[in-house]
């Protein structure tokens, strides 16, 4: 085993010990500072990318403190390879829409860090740490997880519906996320049908349905239903992802929200937006729909993540309360780029963040020395093209 994989394993096993020991005891032997750092070092020794960021800003030497790690933006992912291990090893490769541009990859050696933390924080935002009952039946409003669609956010459902479900949902013995009726998208259409159906199943069972949508599926739903009510049963979870926009109708958040709540009886505080880029390995989940002091979806970072509003041209930390690009330290990115500086606008809040949405106008600096890291470190096997073994 090569020194630089070996240090990767772990530093796996202890970013994995330190989420799940804050969660579960409320402290962790590592502290964040420390992991951060030590994560930092090993991408500067073996991510080229990393290491031509380091060396543009003439900080060549371990990093002693979080504000000397450079931050790579996340259109970095778009122009190139970032990775701390050879195109060889990879197990999947997690791609972006490119509804911007050139769509984004993010490489994985390994998914068992990105696994068991998105589990472990989505059970403790969506279920309350456990499910009521024991389980839920879990469902998507969504198209089927298929590895040659490299989404990750298909994949993080998919381990939901194992982990909190995994169980068939007609006569089959077996559980197998892509049986009929477990994923309700497909082109052009909406199995409504299937959704009554799993509502049903899950009353019948005594127990929530965990509804996992994206945003848009939501007001297509909505469409679907024509006005009419489809109740899930009592403590049913909607969790939403991607944002409410562009909706043929136009409705705006408040308005899709309530909706929805009416529509399938879901309590606001059961209707949970959650938050996450193909360039993290990590999610942020809101406190419930419009559940903060302004009517705002106020989103809650985990204990092994840390988003910080900087100014768009120093990328110095702003004061709470104002408006900044969101900057997010991610130890779960161990194999990737630690800090991920995004276009995306955030203001620090008591409880959390508010999400404002993409930043207009001119490109973040660092776009362009990102762009140069990348032209000039070239690296044997560290390609794009090709889909995962």
């Amino acid at each position: 085993m090569s020194e630089g994989l070996a240090r990767s394993q772990e530093l796996h096993l202890r970013v994995r010990r330190f989420g799940l020991d804050c969660l579960r005891l409320g402290r962790a032997q590592d502290s964040f500072e420390q992991l951060a750092l030590e994560i930092a070092d090993y991408q500067r020794c073996h991510n080229p990318v990393l290491a031509r960021l380091a060396a543009a800003a003439g900080s060549e030497a371990p990093a002693r403190q979080l504000e000397q790690i450079p931050s790579v933006p996340a259109d970095a992912f778009r122009l190139g390879r970032v990775a701390s291990f050879e195109a060889s090893a990879d197990l999947v490769r997690f791609q972006t829409s490119g509804t911007t541009g050139r769509a984004g990859v993010h490489a994985f050696r390994t998914l068992d860090t990105y696994r068991e933390l998105s589990l472990a924080w989505g059970k403790e935002r969506l279920l309350g740490g456990s499910a009521p009952v024991g389980r839920v039946t879990a469902l998507a409003l969504a198209a089927p997880f298929e590895p040659q669609r490299r989404s990750s956010l298909g994949y993080m459902m998919q381990e939901f519906m194992r982990e909190f479900d995994a169980r068939a949902l007609g006569s089959g013995a077996a559980f197998d996320p892509l049986e009929p009726g477990r994923w309700l998208l497909a082109p052009g259409a909406l199995d409504l049908l299937a959704l009554e159906r799993g509502a049903a199943l899950a009353g019948r069972r005594g127990e929530p349905l965990l509804l996992l949508a994206t945003s848009f599926a939501l007001g297509w739903l909505l469409d679907a239903l024509g006005g009419a009510s489809l109740p899930l049963p009592p403590g049913s979870v909607v969790m939403h992802t991607g944002g409410f926009k562009g909706h043929a109708q136009q409705r705006t958040a408040a308005e899709l929200g309530a909706a929805v709540s009416r529509a399938l009886a879901v309590p606001s505080q059961r209707l949970i937006g959650e938050y996450g880029m193909t360039e993290l390995s990590s999610q942020l989940y809101d406190s419930g729909f419009a559940q903060g002091p302004e009517g705002q979806s106020v989103f809650l970072e985990p204990p092994w993540l840390r988003v910080t509003a900087v100014d768009p041209v120093t990328l110095a930390p702003v004061p709470e309360g104002a408006v900044g690009l969101a900057c997010f330290t991610d130890l779960a990115n161990i194999d990737s780029a630690l800090v991920v500086l995004t276009q995306d606008e955030v203001r620090r809040v008591a409880g959390g963040l508010v999400l404002l949405g993409r930043r207009r106008g001119a490109r973040v600096r660092g776009c362009s020395l990102a762009a140069e890291a990348l032209a000039a470190a070239p690296v044997e096997g560290q390609r794009l093209s090709g889909a995962p073994p």
